[in-house]
């Protein structure tokens, strides 16, 4: 039996082979091997949000996943949303609310809002809350990230009408 299985995984746009551990978590494969920090290890159960990536569009916990079942899916991180320009908004948003402070859970943060405003763009306060509770933040308390992503989900509604 090898040590190692073979996967294929288009992480931001490329393709990726490589031969791994069947042990390795796929936010430890993103980090160790690709070099993408963006995705943070916390709890590493899955409840502080830290390590969200996007498989398939999806919003997904990547400490609770094994590298080798992503094989064969896209993965997106907040490194290749970045990249994209489709988080712009929110990130200034972030910034102008000063919802970073020490930024350990900026990342999962952003995953969280830009599936939520994928799905809607008008969501209340309490909609937003409630999505991001499987996101831990210990520096901000919270009323400054729902403020930005509510901001973004504003704009973008304006936006949208405008274009219409």
């Amino acid at each position: 039996m090898s040590d190692t299985l073979p996967i294929s995984i288009d992480v931001n746009g490329e393709t990726v082979e490589s031969l791994v551990a069947p042990r390795i978590t796929l936010a430890d494969f993103l980090r160790q091997e690709l070099e993408l920090t963006g995705t943070h290890l916390g709890c590493e159960m899955g409840v502080c949000g830290a390590c969200l990536v996007l498989l398939d569009g999806k919003p997904v916990h990547a400490c609770l996943m094994f590298a080798v079942q992503a094989d064969g899916c896209a993965v997106e991180t907040v490194e290749g949303l970045t990249r994209r320009g489709v988080i712009a908004d929110l990130q200034k948003a972030f910034h102008e609310r000063n919802a970073l402070q020490c930024g350990f859970c900026t990342p999962g943060m952003l995953i969280s809002a830009h599936g939520m405003l994928s799905e809607r763009r008008t969501l209340s306060r309490e909609e937003i809350r409630d999505a991001l509770s499987g996101n831990y933040c210990r520096c901000t308390g919270y009323e400054a990230i729902v403020d930005a992503i509510e901001s973004t989900a504003r704009s973008r509604t304006t936006k949208a009408a405008e274009e219409a």
